[in-house]
């Protein structure tokens, strides 16, 4: 017994020390765990403190501060008189940031209940969120009454990611009367923005939704945008603005004061009734276009929220066109306008007199086809006055085919016709100048000598703009002197008050005699004083010179007579008209079509 109780002691004894060793070696371990742990964590500390402070601070700053672009008023637009084609003004909307929302049906129907949004709206909403690729808030709903805003700032806290913003809306006032030369401005899409940034452009556009699309809105966007500025505001975690800590204001778009004169535009839009045409009036002196009309024309206030689906498939599916821009783009015969130009290309190359007459049958015949005169049985003996007065067909038809096709040509290439002038709004159309090389150009066909015949009566291939006329026309008017035709007199400084003006620049002289151009000049004011423009002209208390003109749409088989009634409407003849006055010292040259 004694033997046993001398062993159990000192077995306990032993693992008391194994147990021990044990103890602080684990403890050993773990204090060197924690303090390489320690270590670890001085060396993370080290890293982001020290090393990455910079970058660490900045974006420590920009969760606490957010930096706001401030998208600048953009310039207003003006007629030569002060009268407001296009100014801005400021209303709430009521938008949605769909990065921070699930479900956008269930929103939108969940807001439905507190605030009117429409089927259009939605539409709207829709085709904005399928074209925009930013992650910026997008409207649902535009110029918000008191009301309405009072219901929602009661019920903001059921709708994260949406919020009322103030805005600035484009208005014009004046509808469709400018729309065609105004333009309007439409939502940024992707392309846009892709072109600003290969432009560098793209900081001036934070912030921006919407820009010039057409007409003066586009040509002059870097004029009218002006320059964006910026705001540092503190925000708090849910990203709502605290307090704006500094601001650098954005400074405002210049104003465009134009040439045109919207007393002379409304006369002249009105003056075309139901009927479509294009009316193009210039300074001869200055190349200041006065009057620019397409008629008929589309408000472009639809414009401004984005067009619904349904007015935009009326524009574009009308058989009045509205969108095209007749006056710039829409090509026609000259039809007798034609002939005065007709005219100084034979003086000038030594083709006729003006005392030299033909006698005029009625027609003319060519390789076994006849060209009637609109006279039946002709005008009898004519020279080149009563050519342009009476406006006779046969006189032209016989100078045409003496003159030739590319002699024609070259001459009318001097006038601008077939090119374009320059005018500073985008979307002018080159018209159609026939030459040889034109048709071998365009058609692998060589040109018939009969087919100048026609062209000589403003028939034919050829197909100018309206513009075009009006360019040539002030031409004649400015003895030999042609200026770019431009649309905007100055640009305004929104801050300074200076302007810049658009200086008239001159495309060149005509080289023809001062003998001949009177010779022309002088027959365009018989026109309107005993010709065929007499009766428009009647009672005047200035003198006027002017050319009447017909064009057919539909060539007639030979041997037909044109009976108007009988032809649809659409199909009926265009008719034309260019003119200036007064005539010893023009201060307005105008083309039109109807």
């Amino acid at each position: 017994m004694s033997s046993e109780l001398s062993i159990n002691p000192g077995v306990e004894l032993r693992n008391a020390q194994l147990e021990l060793h044990h103890f602080r070696l684990r403890l050993a371990i773990a204090a060197g765990f924690v303090l390489i742990m320690f270590l670890l964590l001085a060396c993370r500390f080290f890293y982001l403190q020290v090393v990455r402070h910079g970058e660490l601070h900045t974006l420590a700053e920009a969760n606490r501060i957010s930096i706001v672009p401030v998208v600048p008023n953009r310039g207003i637009i003006v007629d030569r008189n002060g009268v407001m084609l296009a100014h801005n003004y400021s209303a709430y909307t009521l938008e949605i940031q769909p990065a921070k929302v699930e479900n956008l049906e269930s929103l939108i129907d969940e807001l439905a209940t507190v605030i009117e949004v429409t089927p259009r709206d939605r539409r709207r909403f829709k085709r904005l969120l399928e074209e925009s690729k930013s992650i910026g808030s997008l409207p649902i709903r535009n110029r918000l009454s008191d009301e309405e805003i009072a219901r929602f700032a009661a019920n903001r806290y059921r709708f994260p990611g949406v919020d009322i913003n103030a805005r600035l809306f484009r208005q014009y006032p004046q509808g469709e009367l400018f729309s065609h030369v105004v333009g309007h401005i439409g939502r940024i899409n992707q392309r846009e923005m892709e072109q600003f940034e290969t432009d560098g452009l793209i900081a001036n556009y934070r912030g921006t939704d919407y820009i010039g699309k057409t007409g003066l809105e586009h040509n002059y966007e870097r004029y009218l945008h002006g320059t964006t500025g910026v705001e540092e505001v503190e925000v708090d975690s849910g990203g709502r603005p605290v307090r704006t800590l500094s601001r650098t204001p954005p400074v405002s778009g210049n104003n465009l004061v134009l040439n045109l004169d919207a007393r002379l535009q409304e006369v002249a839009y009105q003056a075309f009734g139901e009927r479509r045409g294009a009316l193009v009036a210039i300074d001869p002196a200055t190349g200041g276009v006065l009057a620019f009309v397409s008629k008929p024309g589309f408000d472009p206030n639809l414009f401004v929220d984005g067009i619904d689906p349904q007015n935009w498939n009326e524009l574009n599916t009308s058989p009045d066109r509205p969108m095209v821009n007749r006056a710039l783009a829409g090509t026609y015969p000259p039809g007798s306008t034609f002939k005065p130009f007709m005219a100084l290309a034979a003086l000038t190359y030594g083709r006729r007199t003006p005392q030299q007459a033909i006698s005029d049958p009625g027609h003319f015949n060519f390789g076994g086809h006849v060209f009637r005169d609109d006279k039946v049985g002709g005008h009898g003996m004519v020279d080149m006055y009563k050519s342009i007065v009476v406006s006779c067909d046969t006189y032209y038809y016989v100078l045409a085919n003496d003159l030739g096709i590319d002699a024609i040509a070259r001459f009318m290439g001097l006038l601008g016709f077939g090119s374009r002038t320059g005018i500073d709004i985008a979307g002018e159309a080159a018209g159609v100048l026939p030459s040889q090389e034109w048709k071998m150009r365009r058609f692998r066909q060589k040109w018939f000598a009969g087919e100048t015949i026609s062209v000589g009566i403003g028939q034919g291939y050829n197909a100018y703009t309206p513009l075009q006329l009006a360019h040539a026309i002030t031409m004649i008017a400015n003895d030999g002197v042609a200026y770019r035709p431009h649309i905007v007199n100055y640009v305004e400084d929104i801050r300074t008050r200076e302007r810049a003006p658009v200086e008239p620049k001159p495309l060149g002289t005509l080289e023809v005699k001062p003998e001949h151009l009177a010779v022309i000049q002088q027959a365009l004011i018989g026109v309107n004083k005993e010709g065929t423009g007499a009766r428009a002209f009647a009672g005047a208390e200035y003198v006027s010179a002017g050319k009447t003109g017909t064009a057919q749409v539909v060539a007639l088989k030979q041997g037909e007579k044109y009976v108007e009634s009988r032809v649809q409407e659409r199909h009926r003849d265009h008719a034309l008209f260019i003119a200036y006055a007064p005539a010893d010292n023009p201060k307005i040259a105008l083309a039109v079509v109807v």
